[in-house]
Order: C-alpha cells, then structure tokens, then sequence
C-alpha cells in the first residue's frame, strides 16, 4: 500500500517507516511512503488537492495536521467527495508524543491493523491512529 505523507510530516514519517521496519512488518508487506515532490504536489496545496490525488491514486493519506479552516479543508473535502470506496485519511492523534517509541510503535500497529482490513475502512473518512 502506498502513503502519501503530507508535507510537515516528512521526519516523523521516517521514524514511523524505520518502526514499521524493525517491528519486521515491512518484511510483511508491501509499504511505501511518498512525499509530496516526488508526485510534484506543492507543499501549499490545498487539501481538497492533496485529497483527491490520494484517492485518485490510491494512496492512504497520511497526516499530522490538516485543518478546518477555508472551503477546501479537509474534514469539509471528506463530507463532500467521500464515498463508500474510498480510502481512510490516517491522521496521528498527538503529534507532540510521536517522539516516544512506545507511542510511535503504537501508531505501526495501528496502521498495520488497519492495512489488514483495508476494505472495512473504505469509506469512513478520517480515523486518528494510534
């Protein structure tokens, strides 16, 4: 499965990649994490964009922080374009602990339960992991 990892959350992504790994779940499956420059989105891209290209292009969106502030906000984009197949949004509940290996290891199980069963969670919008 593919991720897309939105723009301020590049580091982290790599320790949770680096977790998933020594947890040997990459031995396991097939994981990759794309940042916004190497499918040339625009770090200011608007999150209805960065929505879209995600389910247009089957990724699972991965983020720290997308708000409810304009027409093109996330939450607003997910009520309005979300359908029964389409992909989560994961969204990591506390930024600030994700420092912890503890926590952060929690966030890999989370995300592996959830790749485990994927089409049940087509559909649901956004969901806070761990």
């Amino acid at each position: 499965m593919n991720f897309l990892i939105d723009h301020n959350l590049e580091g982290q992504a790599v320790q949770l990649l680096g977790t998933l790994a020594s947890q040997g779940w990459l031995e396991i499956f097939s994981i990759r994490f794309v940042i916004f420059n190497e499918v040339n989105l625009a770090d200011d891209s608007s999150d209805r964009i960065v929505w879209r290209f995600a389910q247009n292009n089957q990724m699972i969106l991965l983020t720290a922080n997308r708000r409810m502030k304009g027409v093109d906000n996330l939450e607003q984009t997910i009520r309005e374009e979300n359908t029964t197949t389409s992909l989560p949004v994961l969204t990591i509940s506390s930024l600030n602990r994700f420092s912890d290996r503890e926590y952060r290891g929690q966030c890999a199980v989370r995300l592996i339960e959830i790749l485990l069963e994927i089409e049940n969670y087509r559909g649901v919008g956004r969901m806070f992991i761990p």
